[in-house]
């Protein structure tokens, strides 16, 4: 009867672990990997996973969405380490893995699981969670992935559902790194702050064209950021494809879209990602930024499996590696705090080109009667190589030496920076005593020209203009920034104003460039007669730009403006950047 009885127990027992087990597969795999969950089955598997290995998962909370969800974060180690003071105190490399920034591409979030659990049970990467701190975001975009729809991807192949692109307030997270609009980066931008991964990788599935090629694996610093770390980044770019290889991938080591959308004998042409995404903006962090895109038009099986093992292959290569890139990371922000001299902000390929084989299908183009433009068909029965020109040799765009002491953000502005400032974790100091007259750089803007539409919520700008000298006082309450701290790249990237993701750039500081005060063009035309009476050569001046621009001589507003600039009622601050260096 007690041998009965302990059987009972046994098979009960059994039996529950085997339900437990089940309980941490996602419907992704219960179905196949035709289906993905909704957010529900994040918070579960986040707890489950807590509860079944409590010494090395640790679940939480690290934000809430505009519309009251609350994003999940697993924190999994068995290094002893679980909180981001005791990985600093230790030295324990850490990486962040997040899926679902956009969420409708969402095998991250199932790989993620998947792999989780096959490590945390020994079955892969058996000691690589010794030797690190894995952050693994399951879904970042929370709002858009309960937006739930068959169709909200259409150029991809599966799930049968899946999330929207954008947040519940309209937001592309993946253009917010800088301007850091919304919630959910600024609960992002608190969580990297905290915990200062080495490795950020931001799981995707592209979109574009039909080819064989499975996935791209992109990463900075590799073309930017500081030089010494580039090796290191060229490197985990090189391993990462050499393992997918091995696992029967075709890995690209570039973004491949066509230079001409639609038609790929324009080839492609590689490039420094703009910092408003995730793996440009990392580099300026002195920090390794991971883009992994899968393929869309494999089917959502291929793609999980793919992504599961780059995955894999991140676990291994920082266990391998993580504590060489604690040490190259901690070099590059000493670097950083002697910045000095041309500082790259924007990058483009030169002209030079070399013939890369590219594995595609045969294809047609041909004149569409729908759209009336040339289009191209696939034939997926048909492979075919194709040898297609790649411009690869990136060159800086714009340079801009770094002051010499820091920037100067004026108390108009400085509430707002202030929190900006905190959130990208760039150390400043509140003057509290007014600053007489003394030497400072300004930027005037010679030309400004407006996007022509809203992106993102911004109006965006760019200018012409380059900094002078000129003395100015400085109220209390302003803010200075020191550019010698370490991120001191991300802080140039901010301010300058040319720079293509700086506050100016997007449209923060628009309304300095706005005339606010107009003198009446009959007022106008007096002050003009007594400037040509006082001043000769003036005269001459405007004479010759009567004689010289067609267009000026033609426009009465121009003509009297000409003058209005040079009367002492001229607004002194239109087109004046507020912010200012100093040396």
């Amino acid at each position: 009867m007690l041998k009965l009885r302990f059987s009972a127990v046994l098979f009960a027992l059994a039996a529950a672990a085997a339900n437990a087990q089940a309980d941490l597969k996602t419907l992704s795999e219960k179905s196949g990997f035709t289906k993905t969950g909704r957010y529900d089955e994040v918070i579960k598997l986040c707890t489950d996973f807590a509860a079944r290995w409590p010494e090395a998962v640790k679940c939480s909370e690290f934000g809430r969405t505009p519309e009251g969800r609350p994003m999940m974060l697993m924190i999994v180690s068995r290094s002893g380490v679980l909180t981001p003071e005791a990985a600093a105190a230790k030295h324990v490399p850490v990486m962040l893995i997040q899926g679902g920034i956009h969420a409708g591409e969402i095998d991250g979030k199932d790989a993620g699981f998947l792999a989780l659990r096959d490590v945390l049970e020994n079955k892969t990467d058996k000691g690589t969670l010794d030797k690190q701190v894995l952050l693994f975001v399951p879904v970042f975009n929370v709002d858009g992935h309960e937006r739930f729809g068959a169709w909200n991807r259409p150029n991809q192949v599966g799930p049968e559902e899946m999330g929207w692109r954008t947040t519940a307030q309209n937001y592309n997270l993946n253009r917010d790194y800088m301007k850091a609009d919304t919630p959910e980066m600024q609960a992002m931008l608190q969580l990297i702050d905290a915990w200062d991964p080495l490795v950020t990788a931001d799981l995707h599935v592209t979109d574009g064209a039909k080819f064989q090629h499975d996935v791209s694996i992109t990463i900075e610093p590799v073309y930017s950021g500081d030089e010494a770390l580039r090796s290191a980044g060229i490197g985990l770019r090189g391993d990462i494809i050499k393992q997918l290889s091995k696992k029967g991938s075709l890995p690209l080591p570039f973004y491949p879209s066509f230079v001409v959308d639609d038609d790929p004998a324009s080839g492609f042409a590689d490039n420094v990602p703009s910092p408003r995404f995730s793996n440009g903006y990392f580099a300026l962090r002195n920090r390794f930024g991971v883009l992994v895109e899968t393929h869309s038009w494999k089917d959502y099986k291929t793609r999980v499996r793919i992504t599961r093992n780059t995955i894999d292959a991140l676990l291994d290569l920082m266990a391998q590696h993580g504590d060489e890139w604690l040490r190259l990371t901690a070099a590059a922000d000493m670097r950083a705090i002697r910045l000095k001299g041309p500082v790259p902000l924007s990058w483009k390929p030169s002209d030079k080109t070399r013939t890369i084989d590219f594995r595609g299908y045969v294809y047609t183009r041909t004149l569409s009667d729908v759209s009336g433009a040339l289009m191209t068909r696939y034939d997926e029965r048909k492979p075919q190589v194709w040898q297609l020109p790649m411009r690869d040799d990136v060159q800086p765009l714009l340079s801009v030496d770094a002051p010499g002491s820091g920037y100067i953000v004026p108390a108009a502005q400085a509430a707002w920076m202030k929190e900006k400032f905190a959130l990208h974790d760039i150390v400043f100091q509140v003057l509290d005593q007014d600053q007489p007259p003394g030497p400072v750089q300004t930027f005037r803007a010679t030309a400004v020209r407006y996007a022509k539409e809203p992106f993102e919520n911004h109006m965006g700008a760019e200018f012409d203009g380059e900094w002078q000298p000129e003395t100015r006082a400085v109220p209390a309450g302003s803010l200075f920034v020191p550019i010698h701290q370490p991120k001191a790249r991300l802080l140039m990237s901010l301010l300058e104003p040319r720079a293509p993701d700086s506050y100016a750039a997007w449209g923060f500081f628009n309304i300095a460039f706005e005339q606010k005060e107009y003198m009446e063009a009959y007022v106008a035309e007096d002050v003009a007669r007594a400037q040509l009476a006082k001043d000769p050569a003036l005269a001459a001046e405007f004479q010759k730009k009567l004689a010289d621009d067609p267009a000026f001589a033609a426009d009465p507003r121009a003509r009297l403006t000409f003058f209005a600039r040079r009367a002492p009622s001229w607004d002194e601050r239109l087109n004046l950047y507020p912010v200012m260096r100093v040396d």
